[in-house]
């Protein structure tokens, strides 16, 4: 389904979105305090948009990563990381399972995933992956979509995300696995807010904690790994 889509997987998620998706990976990258020593993760990085955006902003001699199990997706994140615009320091984009990362432990100051979580067939896996190759010290941060909760704007979204989303996405799309009717269906059986975080504690992290963007139609949620 993603090989599938990934030609037109920017495109749709910007248009998608009205552009909103771009301010809140930018709100994302602003939540991060990066120092001049460990390297940055980005898994299930997909066509490499927030581990671009990381790596114009890390100290020089940071290295950052980017990892999805989705091929065709990293041939256009490679591409990007090609152009004249693209970052300075340059990300090592790589094929991997999020569930069984090729790193070793304890390494990385930040590891990040950008609506991608909700597509690790074992949440808790991911995150326990996630927080295995995280440094003592370091952040877990996840930016994912959320549900709504003010009552007349949760009736709105949920509507134009179940009915009017899927009907665009898979009309513009034309891929034939219903990939715009997955996205609401993940989604609403994913866990957001406080439901997530408790994912976050089981996983080890401290200090977790969550931001909602755009009226809670996605949020940030950052837990810290404990100093060993």
């Amino acid at each position: 389904m993603f090989r599938q889509i990934a030609p037109r997987y920017d495109r749709m998620n910007h248009l998608l979105s009205l552009n909103i998706d771009r301010y809140w990976r930018w709100r994302t990258v602003r939540k991060m305090d990066f120092q001049p020593t460990r390297p940055v993760l980005d898994v299930c990085t997909g066509t490499g948009d927030l581990a671009l955006s990381i790596a114009r902003k890390v100290p020089h001699g940071v290295r950052v990563f980017g990892s999805d199990f989705c091929n065709a997706m990293l041939r256009i994140a490679t591409d990007k990381n090609a152009e004249p615009e693209g970052p300075v320091k340059p990300v090592r984009f790589l094929e991997a399972d999020a569930q069984a990362l090729p790193f070793e432990s304890d390494r990385f100051q930040y590891v990040t995933v950008a609506f991608g979580l909700r597509n690790v067939a074992d949440t808790d896996r991911g995150l326990q992956e996630m927080t295995r190759v995280c440094a003592p010290g370091g952040h877990v941060v996840v930016l994912e979509f959320s549900k709504p909760r003010i009552p007349v704007l949760k009736q709105i979204y949920g509507f134009y995300f179940s009915h009017v989303l899927p009907r665009i996405g898979q009309w513009m799309a034309r891929n034939n696995q219903s990939a715009y009717e997955y996205l609401p269906e993940s989604v609403g059986h994913f866990p957001s807010g406080p439901d997530l975080l408790k994912h976050f504690t089981a996983a080890g992290l401290t200090d977790v904690r969550y931001t909602p963007l755009t009226l809670g139609v996605a949020s940030i949620y950052i837990g810290r790994k404990p100093d060993s």
